[in-house]
């Protein structure tokens, strides 16, 4: 049996919040979306349709220049190319993440199923790296996609003149706004979501059909362009191939489905759900996934089909009126002015709150690593704060790139595409371990396929590696100088003791004094423990009549930053042990003593032996291995935890 305490020392004492602060307590108070068990009226869950629009706000809005880009790549061919985006969406990258649903349904994405792949230092790394696409893909998402609708705002002839030339104004002001949603609450961007594409989709089935119409009106334009066709590319598989080629300028068509896994706490399962076993979460996920990628497939066939028809080449040129805006122009085009006018707007919207999913996907990504791991403060956990840092990012990047939309591409398709490959290998490794043969081979071909789309764009795209560069070193610089400055914290918050450790705490209590010796375990044999406590009695003058215990830390994995400590009671050659396994030695003796001190009313004593050695080497070792000069580290963590010296647990070096 087992007691659990929290250790935060003195929690009765400490003074109530001062007034004054009414702001810093409102960013605090809007608690991070974390999953929980699906049941309750607190619980932030959403019907799973809903939380497709947040992620489609990014997803679809790539219809407004999606179809342009297609037909820039491949021309006439564009349809074909665009049937080979939407195979491989609906037999790549939808099962990949239908995978990832199943095995990291609490939000994580694939990155966590990629740790645990590395063991200790390597696979925190990797996470970090990982980290440093993710922040490129949402980071840029917002930018590039807030920069787009004010250029698209810009050129509408009903926007204030004086604005024209004012892209990077107009773009502030709008991730602005975006920010102000997240900042009112989470809810509130779900109804801007779901207004939006609903709002969006509708116009684009209105677009899409009467263009339709006017084809079957028109049978000649339909020969023209298979006469186009079939005199540029007389060989199916040389279509094939062609289209192939210029996949990786289509890629962009594949947005959405990390956001899509990472909001997953978002997305409402059944009342039994637990985050052991949300088999209603993984399913309503597996829903949206599904229902997002069929619907932008049909989206994205027929666009291609009717702007390659019915658009001349020209006109998607730069400086073509269906440059950027194909289905705009067809709007403008089909349906007049004022239906053309409200569908600019509607591209506006959905273009502007695109970014809404990329601030979603990180507030539920980013707390679920950086504080784990020591590498952020624990406010990061609080969502107000981390949208007002990844606000001022985004201010920063764009007024780096001066709100061109053209380039920041090359960082977001980078950010995409390395992301759904790290996925794809993901699945693969995950069903290579349960010995799936197909699946492995099937999710091997798919991760070949993304891979080389990934290196083709790197090579001709090279700024977004550099982009995303900027991002990863930021991260690991800042993480490590962040774990750097919290490791003399208390780090552990929930101290176990089992039934032997309680029984030998109490009889140590019930003589008045807790004395406990830190041993290093080696051999552990009978003749350790006489040297060690002969030692400690001769070097700090313990009476030989006073009972001593002793303390054995063994480090475990010393990359955690936090763990729950189970501390093992023992009885070994007449000798009292407790010990524990715990990721670093000083900061578990500190957060022993202190349960012990709370739990009896005695405060310990503990005894060291100084360590030789240079103290700068010991600081590193320390940081790194979770060990180095354990007693100064010790005490400064107590001072730190504990600031009254009457309560403070002793710590005596000899």
């Amino acid at each position: 049996m087992a007691t659990t305490t929290d250790v935060t020392p003195n929690a009765s004492k400490r003074p109530g919040t001062r007034p004054g602060k009414r702001l810093g307590q409102w960013l605090l108070d809007q608690p991070p979306q974390t999953s929980k068990p699906a049941s309750g009226p607190e619980h932030p869950s959403q019907p799973w349709w809903k939380v497709m629009c947040l992620t489609g706000v990014d997803y679809y809005s790539t219809l407004g220049y999606q179809p342009g880009i297609a037909a820039l790549a491949a021309g006439v061919l564009s349809p074909v190319a665009t049937l080979v985006l939407v195979a491989l969406t609906l037999a790549g990258a939808l099962p990949v993440y239908r995978r990832v649903a199943r095995e990291s349904p609490n939000g994580q994405g694939s990155i966590a199923m990629l740790e645990k792949l590395l063991p200790k230092w390597k696979g925190k790394l990797l996470v970090l790296v990982l980290l440093g696409f993710v922040a490129t893909d949402f980071v840029i998402t917002m930018t590039l996609s807030a920069a787009d609708a004010s250029a698209h705002a810009i050129e509408n002839p009903f926007f204030p003149s004086f604005l024209h030339g004012q892209q990077v104004i107009v773009t502030l002001v709008l991730l602005a706004a975006l920010g102000a949603v997240f900042l009112k609450g989470f809810s509130e961007a779900i109804g801007i979501a779901v207004a939006l594409v609903g709002a969006y989709l509708a116009l684009n089935v209105v677009v899409v059909v009467v263009s339709l119409v006017h084809v079957i009106e028109a049978p000649a334009l339909v020969v023209t362009w298979d006469n186009l066709l079939v005199g540029q590319y007389n060989n199916p598989w040389l279509m094939i191939g062609v289209a192939l080629l210029v996949f990786p300028k289509l890629a962009l068509g594949l947005s959405g489905f990390e956001t899509g896994v990472a909001v997953m706490p978002q997305v409402r399962g059944l009342a039994g759900d637990t985050d052991a076993r949300p088999e209603g979460r993984i399913r309503n996920t597996r829903k949206l996934l599904t229902t997002a990628a069929v619907v932008m497939s049909v989206f994205l066939i027929t666009s291609s089909f009717i702007t390659s028809v019915l658009i001349p080449q020209a006109e998607f040129q730069p400086g073509g009126e269906a440059n950027g805006r194909a289905l705009a122009f067809l709007a403008h085009e089909y349906l007049g002015s004022a239906f053309g006018t409200v569908y600019d707007v509607s591209t506006i919207g959905i273009l502007w709150f695109a970014g809404a999913s990329a601030m979603a996907g990180l507030l539920n990504i980013v707390p679920r690593y950086l504080p784990r791991y020591g590498m952020a403060p624990d406010w990061v956990r609080a969502n107000r704060p981390l949208v007002l840092v990844f606000l001022v990012i985004a201010f920063g990047i764009t007024v780096i790139f001066q709100a061109d939309v053209d380039a920041q591409g090359g960082a977001y398709a980078t950010g995409v595409l390395v992301l759904i490959s790290s996925a794809a290998l993901a699945v693969t490794l995950s069903a290579l371990r349960r010995k799936q043969r197909a699946a492995t081979i099937g999710f091997a071909v798919i991760t070949a396929v993304f891979a080389y789309t990934t290196v083709v764009n790197i090579i001709e795209r090279p700024d977004g590696v550099r982009i995303a560069a900027f991002f990863i070193v930021a991260i690991i610089v800042t993480s490590f100088v962040s774990r750097a400055t919290r490791s003399l914290e208390l780090r552990f918050t929930q101290v176990d003791f089992d039934e032997t450790a309680r029984r030998l705490i109490a009889e140590r209590a019930a003589s008045g004094e807790i004395q406990l010796i830190a041993n290093e375990p080696d051999a552990r044999d009978e003749q350790e423990y006489v040297d060690k406590e002969r030692e400690q009695r001769e070097d700090n003058h313990i009476p030989a009549g006073s009972p001593v215990m002793f303390l054995e830390i063994t480090i475990g994995d010393a990359s955690d930053f936090t763990t729950e400590l189970t501390v093992q009671g023992e009885e070994r050659f007449g000798y009292q042990i407790l010990k524990v396994n715990s990721p670093t030695v000083p900061n578990a003796i500190a957060a022993i003593l202190l349960k012990i001190r709370d739990d009896t009313g005695v405060v310990p004593h503990v005894y060291f032996a100084w360590a030789e050695g240079n103290p700068f080497l010991f600081l590193f070792h320390y940081l790194f291995s979770g060990a180095g000069d354990v007693p100064p580290v010790t005490r400064e963590v107590l001072r730190r935890a504990e600031p009254d010296p009457e309560l403070r647990p002793a710590v005596h070096v000899g």
